[in-house]
């Protein structure tokens, strides 16, 4: 930090699409002795400079040994195959619980609407196909969104 060479860097870091700063076996409580001759919130800004400004996440490890497992963990994460994000915890299995998980996708409808739906008109099909003042006694004032929704 005194001799500008961590700036230089941080600039040369910044090439690079994924990036990290890894602090090796220093204790955040030792950044901030009265043996550097630095103020603390010298250090402190320049540790948010690096994270806010620069977008470059800091570890700080406490020794090699602890640099190493972060570094096999992180090896170990780019090896993973992304997923996909799922909007739902669980695929539904049987028959009834795949008709309420496509009514339950709709805006409004919660699973226990969706059980009301399927228990009045039986199908999806029907549910979709029912009379706005049929699907009132059962969503009310949200029987014309789901209409227009359909309908659209």
């Amino acid at each position: 930090m005194i001799n500008k060479r961590l700036i230089e860097q941080l600039k040369q870091l910044q090439k690079y699409k994924q990036n990290l700063i890894i602090v090796e076996g220093i204790d955040e409580q030792e950044l901030y002795s009265k043996e550097t001759k630095l103020n603390p919130n010298a250090i402190r800004g320049f540790i948010l400079s690096i994270s806010l400004n620069h977008n470059i996440p800091i570890i700080m490890t406490q020794n090699y040994e602890d640099t190493a497992q972060y570094l096999i963990t992180l090896a170990k994460q780019q090896l993973k195959k992304p997923i996909q994000p799922s909007f739902h915890s669980r695929i539904p299995k049987t028959i009834k619980e795949q008709k309420q998980y496509i009514l339950e996708s709709f805006p409004n409808i919660g699973p226990i609407t969706a059980k009301k739906l399927l228990e009045k008109f039986k199908t999806i099909k029907n549910t979709i196909n029912a009379e706005e003042e049929e699907l009132k006694k059962i969503l009310k004032i949200k029987s014309k969104n789901f209409k227009e929704l359909l309908d659209n």
